[in-house]
């Protein structure tokens, strides 16, 4: 028995979703003794799952926990657990430390079933157990807020960055500079890109960009021309846009010769039909890319100290989720929410 209760806001119903999210306790995981009990501090808020990444101090650590060491700070991604061979045949994603891509049980940390039946419940809340396998420790010179929406955002575009090869003697596209993007640009400056070039609709965040590290910024509707102008000029692109009207067929036109083209965005509608021409003509490869594993992330740590890469944040308290929940669905972040949690405090309902 734990002295503590598990305690955060619940999605009851679809409009949850809306900003009706109701505040109140759940039952964790049952325990083994590979899991961690952690007190979350702070938690992220993404488009595509609203109950994930999160950070805080580890309360409680199982007999089997190696790694860990109570009072440690760690955090958590979208994903916390998968079959790690245990069940039944090895799992060749697993032991190569790619987790994320494990085809026989990939639990969010939200919304997902563990192993053994217990239910993940997410990050708005005051504690959460989780298998220790997925927790990372957070370096000392990454804050808390910080680290929260690294942990998914951030993963999320570091990852397929450093996987194609991002750095010195490339150029590196980023479309769209939402929670995503901002992240894409500052890592692939951090990884050394030669030259990092934003495109977005129009040049309203172009200002931002430059801040973030940006040395080309394409406004695609304010430039008829823009395709054209800026063709093969690129070597790899990470679109992490969901619109499926996106013009995907001029994208691969600013690719060069083997060039990669890495979609991160989930269009609701499916991808954008395309012409194949590009892809033989110029060899170029159209792949994506999902989140990142607990290695991909110590990787980016160490990358965000090493380099000083700081996300742009806003920290609202955990008790004001569901006007977060509001805001963000109208646009708001510059360009990530973390929620905070205020030591020994109750969310007012």
């Amino acid at each position: 028995m734990t002295d503590y209760k598990f305690e955060g806001w619940l999605g009851l119903d679809a409009s949850s979703a809306e900003g009706k999210m109701q505040w109140g306790e759940f039952e964790p995981k049952p325990w083994e003794e590979t899991d961690i009990d952690i007190k979350i501090s702070h938690c992220g808020i993404c488009g595509s799952d609203l109950h994930t990444l999160r950070s805080g101090w580890v309360v409680r650590i199982g007999s089997e926990v190696k790694h860990i060491a109570l009072g440690d700070r760690v955090g958590v991604g979208a994903q916390s657990d998968s079959c790690c061979g245990r069940m039944g045949k090895p799992c060749e994603a697993c032991e190569s430390g790619q987790e994320n891509y494990c085809p026989n049980k990939h639990v969010g940390t939200y919304n997902g079933v563990y192993l053994n039946g217990g239910k993940s419940y997410g990050g708005y809340a005051t504690y959460n157990r989780v298998p220790a396998r997925f927790a990372v420790k957070i370096p000392d010179g990454i804050s808390s807020a910080e680290a929260a929406p690294m942990l998914c955002g951030g993963v999320t575009t570091y990852a397929p960055l450093k996987h194609h090869g991002a750095g010195p003697g490339k150029t590196v596209g980023i479309v769209g500079l939402g929670g995503l993007g901002h992240f894409g640009v500052m890592w692939a400056k951090a990884l050394g890109a030669d030259k990092v070039v934003v495109i977005s609709r129009t040049s309203a965040k172009k200002e931002d960009a430059v801040k973030m590290g940006a040395d080309e910024f394409i406004a695609t509707a304010e430039d008829p021309s823009w395709g054209k102008t800026h063709a093969s000029t690129i070597d790899l692109i990470v679109c992490t846009v969901s619109q499926t009207d996106m013009p995907v067929q001029d994208y691969f036109s600013l690719l060069k010769f083997d060039g990669v083209f890495v979609q991160v965005g989930l269009p609701d509608d499916g991808f954008p039909t395309f012409q194949q021409k590009p892809l033989i003509f110029k060899r170029i490869k159209i792949t994506g890319s999902l989140i990142g594993s607990p290695d991909d992330i110590r990787e980016m740590f160490d990358l965000a100290t090493a380099k000083g890469v700081k996300p742009w944040i806003s920290t609202i308290p955990m008790k004001d989720a569901n006007q977060a929940i509001i805001n963000f669905e109208k646009g708001a972040p510059r360009y990530r929410f973390v929620l905070e949690n205020e030591p020994e405090t109750k969310a007012s309902l």
